[in-house]
């Protein structure tokens, strides 16, 4: 540090010195400045040129990196380079200052300027092919996970097509938590002891209830007998592994079979034992082992699109080796999405992607929203379900999303949005030009789950828009930073525009802020349930001495002010806006909105986020979507095929657990 220091406030040799090293010197303070957060894949800057290589990158890509900046230098003329201008300031930049003009950071950038204007030859040419290698994501790992954990849903949907079984026992299985916006991401599907107790328990409970009364639901292919058992262990083991079981694997599962004298007991044990292997619990995403690929490619296209186990269809095409072409893996799945159980996959990314959740569990100040119930907040979960699986299963333009100027309608929706009650629940009612609502930003979902208990919050909305509809994270504030605003007083009344302006005075909030609040600022016609306000009312609440005194009756002390919504969302050109229906046409438009949906869609089905190895993939399955006149289901079948024949990927984070798990799959008999 010591020396680092030294050679930026020498602001000369060493530094202009063609040997320079980028690491210790500029790029120290860039990470310093806090450039990474918003110039990386999933930053607000993601569209510009400056993308910075992963935190964990070796050091000579830093420095191909460092070279690399080249694009963004004026070489004939040093001081006019972006490079220069943009952080600090000099020319409008979304990040504000993040290097302090005449500072003996800004003499370490233009130190590194001025070595880039000395490139030349192969080091040149290097330099500016950094960005066309790193997109076509050659210079990356290829990375994936080759087990996965069945998911709460999944494993409830896999035990009712195996077994018949409705009672959805996962749903009382520990919480899964959200990583990267989904509950499915490989970095979160490890095993806690409560999770294993739970699969134990529900695998007991599940084959006990399968053969209650008798073998009702017909698992038992045969006249029992000793043959018998034989076929059921291979033919049940099939659906249950979603492969062949092995020949040591059969001989263990009948043996166990085998040890109890009556047969229905005997299948109930081995379908116990089942349930509880690693191979049931986790499925195949891929692998180079060309006996089991078919049957990999089998489940992923089951759990990708009906979030359940392979069908009898399935299964017999993996064994005929179908599913090794193009042609062959883009024929089932296309037959697949004409089966109403891709239903239940797309409701779970919808309503994973969009958020339910937060929605569901939310309070409202009951004063202020008597009539949000719970029931209201299911409402408003089925209306943005019907609408986007409207656009989906009937081919429409998937970005009407956001601009379309309906939505399905209830009696308590109807009285939220203003509109007369249709004559069924959940009716598609078109909404009056003057209620500005449009897609799924002016419907109730996402103004009521965006908002706080007792009011709207400009900066939630702007976060979710930012997050959810662009794919570009927002920084967490600096440690130690007081969030809270102070209160409006009868003194000082004053909007939620007006109390956020210490977000742009106070330089620690300035920068992020303006990424989300400028977006959210455009909403404020929409308060806490998502009810549209010509105004904004302030209420002051009676204080405990009137409470006290009796005064319970009393009116509310209250002022209405006018409310500004004009924003705009930094980093799109020609943005502006003032209401819902204008924004979602931003969004609609956006070629940030239309690859993030595609990039929301890639982490939902891969179980991870997107790397540099998936820019060709998620590029070229955006390009499918764009020329099919944004048909999603386009999008589904195009990164099917993709994740097979685009070359990038395979394996990912976390153990390999296929080796570790082999040993002890068949090793877990009944309790």
């Amino acid at each position: 540090m010591l020396r680092q220091l030294i050679l930026i406030g020498l602001a000369g040799s060493a530094l202009l010195a063609q040997d320079a090293d980028f690491r210790t010197t500029l790029y120290s303070v860039l990470e310093k400045a806090n450039c990474r957060a918003c110039h990386s894949t999933d930053g607000v800057a993601s569209a510009s040129r400056l993308h910075f290589p992963e935190a964990e990158a070796q050091a000579a890509k830093i420095e191909a990196f460092g070279n690399s900046l080249v694009i963004l230098v004026d070489r004939s003329h040093p001081d006019s380079s972006l490079l220069l201008k943009k952080p600090t300031a000099r020319v409008p930049h979304t990040g504000g200052e993040r290097i302090k003009q005449g500072s003996p950071e800004e003499t370490a950038l233009k130190a590194w300027i001025a070595k880039l204007t000395r490139l030349s030859g192969p080091e040149l040419t290097a330099a500016l092919r950094y960005q066309e290698i790193e997109n076509s994501g050659t210079g990356a790992a290829a990375q994936d996970a080759e087990l996965r954990r069945l998911t709460h849903s999944q494993y409830n949907h896999t035990v009712r097509d195996l077994l018949g079984d409705q009672t959805s026992p996962a749903n009382q299985f520990p919480p899964e938590d959200f990583i990267n916006g989904f509950r499915n991401q490989s970095r979160g599907q490890s095993l806690s002891p409560l999770l294993v107790e739970a699969y134990s328990d529900a695998a007991e409970k599940l084959a006990r209830s399968a053969f209650r009364g008798g073998d009702t639901h017909g698992l038992i292919p045969c006249k029992p007998s000793a043959p018998c058992g034989a076929r059921f262990v291979r033919e049940f083991g099939q659906k249950a592994f979603r492969r062949p079981l092995e020949p040591g694997e059969r001989q263990r599962y009948e043996a166990l079979l085998a040890r109890e004298p009556n047969f229905l007991k005997g299948a109930q044990m081995v379908v116990e034992a089942m349930l509880q292997s690693p191979n049931f619990l986790f499925w195949l995403n891929t692998t180079s082992d060309p006996k089991l690929k078919p049957w990999a490619t089998s489940s992923r296209l089951a759990y990708s699109l009906w979030d359940t186990m392979p069908d009898a269809d399935l299964f017999a095409i993996a064994k005929r080796g179908d599913l090794e072409t193009r042609a062959g893996i883009e024929k089932a799945a296309r037959r697949m999405l004409a089966d109403p159980r891709a239903h239940d996959s797309l409701d779970e990314f919808l309503s994973q992607w969009l958020r339910f959740d937060r929605l569901l569990t939310a309070s409202k100040d009951r004063r202020k929203f008597p009539f949000f119930t719970r029931e209201t907040a299911n409402a408003m979960t089925t209306e943005a379900r019907m609408f986007g699986s409207d656009l989906v299963w009937n081919d429409g333009n998937f970005m009407t999303l956001f601009t379309a100027d309906y939505g399905y309608v209830s009696p308590d929706l109807a009285r939220i949005y203003g509109v007369a009650a249709p004559a069924k629940d959940f009716d598609r009612v078109k909404f009056p030009a003057g209620s500005e609502r449009g897609g799924i930003v002016g419907q109730g979902l996402f103004l009521a789950l965006t908002a706080k208990p007792d009011d709207s919050s400009p900066t939630a909305r702007g976060l979710f828009v930012r997050e959810q509809f662009l794919c570009q994270h927002v920084p967490d504030p600096p440690p130690g930073v007081n969030t809270n605003l102070p209160p409006a007083t009868e003194a000082k009344p004053q909007t939620n525009r007006d109390r956020m302006s210490e977000h742009t005075t106070n330089a620690s909030c300035a920068t992020c802020h303006k990424l989300m609040d400028g977006v959210g600022f455009g909403l404020e016609k929409f308060d806490a349930i998502g009810q549209r306000r010509e105004q904004y009312l302030l209420e002051f609440r009676k204080n405990s001495e009137d409470e006290d005194k009796g005064d319970r009756h009393k009116p509310v002390p209250s002022v209405t002010l006018p409310l500004d919504t004009s924003a705009y969302v930094a980093g799109i050109p020609d943005s502006q806006f003032t209401s819902p229906r204008q924004l979602g046409a931003v969004l609609a438009k956006s070629p940030l909105c239309q690859e993030c949906v595609v990039k929301q869609y890639f982490r939902f089905q891969a179980g991870r986020m997107d790397t540099a190895a998936d820019r060709p993939t998620i590029q070229m399955v955006s390009d499918k979507f764009r020329d099919s006149g944004y048909r999603f289901k386009e999008l589904m079948v195009s990164l099917i095929v993709a994740r097979d024949f685009a070359g990038t990927v395979t394996r990912q984070s976390g153990p390999n657990k296929q080796g570790e798990l082999q040993h002890v799959a068949d090793n877990h008999g009944p309790r």
